[in-house]
């Protein structure tokens, strides 16, 4: 038997709030072995990432409570440490890769400095016998761009020099796993660490801690609501909901013949790469006993047979395109000296075509940085051109201006990555909804001209009616009307993400761009937001171009896929062809590297 690492017994935790005391985590144990991995999984609010951090103790004391019969590292009871015998025990001996890295680097540094500075707390001293502290940051400057290096981060040494905000979502949080495991620690807790990294870096981040555990035999808690990564990295899994563990045992065991309803239905939620559903199962229907057949069930009742899919097909292509993008390029300048010359550009787009028909969705994949998001952007003319044509229903989109542009932009939305940013935190979510209807006029417009002219009853009328069309919308996306008081911080992620879906439809548009709009979301929520997703594309007509790092996401919505590396179309197909036979060595790669494809429970190391 390995040695016993991490052995909680009985943990509890409640917060306070108004003066109330409502406990979160009710009296779970954990244990985790040297050279293991414990997968923790469940969905948002299940009391994963609350319970690690509980056992780091960085919960704010003022507003928490912490209860447990026993907390030990390496039998070492730690749970009544003063605060300053934790600090030796949080870096050198239990290390923590962070859910949301934006927030858990601090902005004032760069990042190579916030690395070093764990270095050389824990492990000064072994850095050499330096005399000088100069000697010594030096050493630790070359192990943090060794680590860098580990971790796959472009350009180490300038991303050392670098501060968090001019490094994109994927390298922060590589950034932060270089800091979790620079003091080589005997227990690692992973919160969602490869939740922002597209699949072939995910693959590599994966392999590089198995490997730092195969060298060390370091014990690792991964917390993730990815039952793919869970099947690439876990010897053992524990599935937690509202604070309890209802199931554990061997990844094996668990993915392969789980017990429990909801674990059944957590496995279900996930987009399934061999067959395409109508529409996912959610964890509520396994829950109340829906899906008691299980697979076989699931699939007699919502697979699209090969004739449903034929048809479907060729009523899309037998007219003509909705939006069609001529050699598209989208340069970014390179300037450098004191007259800002420029010598070179970036090629974020460059000489890209497509067309995208009414009611089809084009699900636009490739690794962080090949251009999807800009490509997204300058089709709605939100990152300006630098040369080709988009045309939107036989209208030249690249030559509008002023109010052209804008009756444009009525027609064609986007749905941003983070939906918590996108959102206005003073605003309620009825008024962010309504805003774009009054900057559109889509209530006003449509009022007989009689009220149009009465100023004081044409305002009212529109309100209300705006109002009413606002509450209809929140219940279209499951939301309810009595919701619009609220503000953005009183949803969760999930809730917010159908509020920014709510809003890209206000206008009635034709064409909506979703950018990344379900990769921060668990299993479970993101199932129910691509059900809405396709249920509003069916009852609207509406057409999607769909971007995303997730692969298995991109083919259970798309009709054609696109995929794009350096700026540049590689391939396009048929969903279902392309990715049962790419012909591309690229989009191989990437199908390759989508962790869990067997989700049998059987590390590939």
């Amino acid at each position: 038997m390995s040695t016993h690492l991490l052995k909680v017994r009985n943990l509890k935790v409640s917060f306070c709030r108004d003066g109330q005391w409502s406990e979160a985590v009710h009296g779970i144990d954990l244990d985790v072995f040297a050279g293991r991995t414990l997968g923790l999984v469940g969905e948002s609010g299940s009391g994963k990432s609350v319970s690690s951090l509980a056992v780091m103790r960085l919960l704010n004391e003022k507003s928490s409570r912490i209860e447990a019969e026993s907390i030990q590292i390496e039998g070492e009871e730690i749970k009544d440490f003063k605060e300053s015998q934790m600090a030796d025990v949080r870096g050198k001996r239990i290390s923590m890769i962070f859910q949301e890295p934006m927030t858990s680097l601090n902005p004032v540094y760069k990042c190579g400095y916030q690395v070093s500075e764990m270095i050389l707390l824990h492990k000064g001293p072994a850095l050499g016998p330096f005399d000088k502290l100069s000697d010594r940051k030096a050493e630790a400057k070359k192990r943090v761009i060794q680590l860098f290096k580990q971790v796959m981060l472009p350009r180490p040494e300038a991303i050392y020099d670098s501060y968090p905000h001019e490094l994109s979502g994927g390298q922060k949080q590589r950034v932060m796993i270089a800091m979790a495991i620079a003091c080589n620690p005997k227990l690692l807790i992973a919160d969602e660490p490869t939740t922002a990294l597209d699949v072939t870096v995910q693959l590599e981040i994966l392999k590089l801690l198995r490997q730092l555990q195969k060298e060390t035999g370091m014990g690792m808690i991964f917390i993730t609501h990815d039952l793919g990564v869970v099947a690439e990295i876990a010897d053992d899994v524990a599935v937690m909901h509202n604070g309890e563990i209802l199931e554990r045992g061997s990844a094996k065991q668990i993915l392969s013949h789980p017990q429990h309803p909801y674990t059944q239905g957590l496995l279900a939620c996930r987009p399934p790469m061999d067959v395409r559903l109508k529409r996912l199962p959610i964890v509520k229907e396994f829950l109340d006993g829906q899906w008691q057949g299980g697979k076989e069930q699931i699939l007699h009742d919502l697979q699209i047979t090969p004739e449903e899919r034929q048809a479907h097909l060729q009523q899309l292509y037998s007219q003509p395109p909705l939006l069609k993008v001529e050699h598209l390029q989208t340069w970014y300048p390179l300037r450098k000296g004191v007259f800002s010359r420029v010598y070179g550009h970036v090629k974020a787009v460059d000489d890209v075509c497509l067309e995208v028909y009414e009611g089809e969705t084009l699900g636009l994949v490739g690794e962080s940085g090949c251009g999807k998001t800009t490509l997204g952007r300058s089709i709605l003319r939100l990152a300006e051109p630098t040369g080709g044509k988009v045309w939107f229903d036989g209208i030249e989109v690249t030559a509008l201006k002023g109010q052209d542009l804008r009756d444009f932009r009525k027609q064609a939305q986007i749905v941003f990555q983070d939906p918590y940013s996108s959102l206005n935190p003073r605003m309620t979510i009825g008024e962010a909804i309504a805003e774009p209807m009054r900057v559109h006029g889509i209530i006003r417009n449509e009022l007989r001209p009689a009220v149009r002219r009465d100023g004081k009853l044409r305002d009212a009328i529109c309100d209300k009616e705006i109002r009413d069309a606002v509450c209809d919308l929140l219940v279209q996306v499951g939301l309810q009307p009595d919701h619009y008081n609220r503000y953005p911080h009183e949803f969760s992620g999930g809730q917010r993400q159908r509020i920014c879906i709510a809003r890209a439809l206000a206008v009635n548009p034709r064409l909506v761009i979703c950018d990344e709009s379900v990769s921060a979301l668990d299993v479970s929520v993101q199932a129910q937001v691509l059900n809405l997703l396709n249920r509003l594309k069916a009852e609207r007509n509406l057409t999607y171009i769909f971007i995303s790092h997730d692969l298995s996401v991109v083919r259970f919505m798309s009709d054609r896929v696109l995929v794009m590396q350096n700026g540049k179309p590689v391939e396009t197909n048929d969903a279902d062809a392309l990715f049962e036979h790419p012909q591309n060595t690229y989009t191989q790669r990437l199908i390759d590297a989508l962790p869990g494809r067997g989700m049998t429970g059987q590390r590939t190391d």
